[in-house]
């Protein structure tokens, strides 16, 4: 069932893709429907709201203006109006923040501006303000409701928006020249003609650049204004202003012009609202016919699917089955024989199948059965003649190691100068130290050292014989041991694996301090400690290696920096001993070495002559 699921994939996606469509098409008739909404819970109310607050400035500038006296009553009015205006825009806009994130944005920069009204109030009536202070703070708040405005008009509908966007500009420019009729009245300061002559330039080209634009159904109304008489009649004002003058009139004419531009401005609101209805219900349709077709379309793709993926789920599930018997039960199979050095047949991959491609994957997967097979024979081969190599080398140098002791021995004895005897001497356990690195490369190809030795040979004898194969056999301290003996077998071999590990110990510590090597009988058997004073090693260092000395790894070429620990590793397997690292109470490691009983005797009843060092080894000569 698997292979069905797969082939559903491209199934789900075209599901996925027909939700999008279908959300995407409905998303745009709900942005239109959304639209009405918006218009009713805040344009319209905020529109209201930027009509009371442009009276309130013209009132506040009148009050400045005049006889305190006679316009504060005007004044107080107006305050009631625009506060009973900004109640209901806060209260319609609350319900309307489950909108987008941008248009909540801006009705908090609406509220952050109208919290500002109290203290242009306070300002005015203390007489702290001035006229053109008094224009530009109320300017402030009405520029933060257009900003609203063009972030609501924001639709899809692209000839929607941009009737939308300019109707909002015309709008803006009646706001435009209601901060001129505030600034017009009466004498004029040089920076209130500034603004002014700023403020009637940029009327101008909003309503010059907004008309070429508009619909001619939206246009005729907005032409009828600027071509009347009163319009003409207050561009001469504005340029009389600006000249210094002031034209009687002024507020007369301005006002009435307002309320033109105002009532044009709601007519055109109206009719875009108007236009989104059918456009939304066009979209509507619009998106239940492609969902509807899309649907359709997907139910003829998944029969058809489910048709064809029986066949090829029956076809692949007999491929699987192979390819897991080959995988888990017949490869590693093969892989066992490859170690042990025997003949292989490669396994091969094969099914029944009436699809080309199954059919070639199977083939495939046979190739690559075969090159893995081939790879791995090929490293076997190798490890196999890196194990020769190291086998006559190291009996190469094993026999000419012990023609040099031989002589080294006899120039001993004939030597009378103290001095050459150290020298020899010196000579002696150099030799020996060559010796054991020449029975390391032996372990490493899985052979057998030649030394052994017929009798038992005490513990301490085979502690000093380590330490004697030992570059700072000095620093070496062999404590007492108890009387038990060793297996002469497993003489040769616990000598080189007690003396790796002094060796690292030696190495891994400083060289003021001591090694130090004591024996002590065990409950099975005896346990031999090599102590040093380093430095030690991390928690982490000292698992690895502790799992590697509990099962041997194969020997790697690359790690050649581990060759001690991969000797004392296969010296411990063979002769069934533990070895386990850990941490000194000194702050260095204590490296602990339990033999088996079985390789353990007890000390003979009669003592025998003292040894100075374990007795000669028997050589075991063995075939390369």
């Amino acid at each position: 069932m698997k292979i069905i699921g797969l082939l559903l994939v491209p199934l789900a996606s075209m599901v996925v893709l027909w939700g999008v469509i279908t959300a995407v098409t409905a998303s745009e008739s709900l942005e239109l429907r959304q639209y009405q909404t918006l218009w009713t819970n805040l344009r319209h109310p905020a529109y209201r709201l930027g009509n009371e607050l442009q009276r309130e400035r013209l009132a506040s500038v009148q009050l400045l203006r005049g006889d305190a006296s006679s316009e504060r009553p005007a004044l107080t009015e107006q305050r009631s109006r625009s506060d009973r205006a900004m109640e209901e825009f806060q209260r319609l806009s609350g319900t309307s923040r489950n909108t987008s994130e941008a248009i909540r944005k801006q009705v908090d920069a609406v509220d952050t501006q109208l919290d500002r009204l109290d203290a242009i109030r306070g300002e005015i009536d203390t007489g702290l303000s001035d006229r053109l202070r008094t224009v530009e703070a109320y300017s402030a708040i009405i520029d933060t409701l257009f900003d609203l405005h063009r972030r609501v008009g924001y639709i899809d509908d692209l000839p929607i928006y941009e009737q939308s966007r300019i109707v909002i500009d015309l709008g803006y420019a009646k706001e435009l020249l209601t901060r001129e009729q505030a600034l017009g009245l009466g004498p004029t300061t040089t920076a209130e003609r500034r603004l002014f002559t700023r403020l009637a330039g940029n009327r101008r080209f909003l309503i010059d650049h907004s008309l070429g634009q508009l619909d001619p159904s939206l246009r005729e109304t907005q032409v009828s204004i600027i071509t009347s008489p009163a319009y003409q009649r207050m561009r001469l004002m504005e340029d009389q202003i600006i000249a210094g003058g002031s034209p009687a009139g002024w507020l007369d004419t301005t006002e009435s012009l307002a309320r033109s531009f105002q009532e044009a401005q709601m007519r055109a609101s109206m009719i875009l609202q108007e236009r989104s209805e059918p456009v939304a219900e066009a979209v509507l349709v619009r998106a239940l016919l492609l969902a509807g077709t899309c649907l359709v379309l997907i139910l003829v793709s998944i029969a058809f699917s489910l048709r064809m993926g029986g066949r090829l789920s029956k076809e692949l599930a007999g491929l699987r089955g192979a390819a897991l018997e080959v995988a888990h039960h017949r490869l590693p199979e093969v892989v066992a024989k490859l170690r042990k050095g025997e003949v292989v047949d490669v396994p091969e991959v094969s099914v029944a199948s009436t699809t080309a491609e199954i059919d070639d994957v199977g083939q495939a997967f046979s190739v690559v059965q075969q090159t893995a097979v081939e790879a791995a024979v090929g490293q076997a081969q190798l490890r196999d003649g890196v194990g020769h190599v190291f086998r006559n080398l190291a009996r190469r140098s094993q026999a000419l190691l012990h023609r040099q002791r031989i002589q080294l021995e006899g120039m001993q004895h004939r030597a009378t100068n103290p001095d050459d005897l150290d020298d020899l001497f010196r000579l002696d356990h150099l030799t020996t130290r060559m010796r054991r690195h020449a029975e390391g490369l032996i372990i490493l190809s899985g052979a057998t050292p030649g030394r052994g030795w017929s009798k038992p040979v005490p513990m301490l004898d085979v502690a000093r014989g380590a330490a004697a194969e030992v570059e700072d056999y000095q620093r070496v301290v062999v404590e007492p041991m108890p009387p038990q003996c060793l297996a002469g077998p497993v003489v040769g071999d616990m000598i080189h694996l007690v003396a790796e590990l002094i060796e690292n110990a030696t190495v891994y510590s400083p060289a003021h301090t001591s090694v130090i090597v004591r024996g002590e009988v065990a409950a099975r058997g005896f346990a031999f400690h090599v102590e040093d004073r380093g430095l030690g090693m991390p928690d982490e260092q000292l698992a690895e290696y502790n799992e590697r000395l509990a099962s041997p790894p194969e020997f790697d070429l690359a790690d050649s920096e581990r060759l001690g620990l991969f000797v004392v590793s296969r010296l411990a397997a063979r002769h069934d001993i533990r070895v386990m690292l850990r941490d000194s109470p000194y702050g260095g490691t204590t490296a602990i070495v339990l033999i088996p009983a079985e390789h353990v005797t007890d000390p003979p009843d009669e003592p025998e002559e003292p040894a100075r060092a374990p007795a000669r080894p028997i050589r075991v000569v063995q075939g390369e």
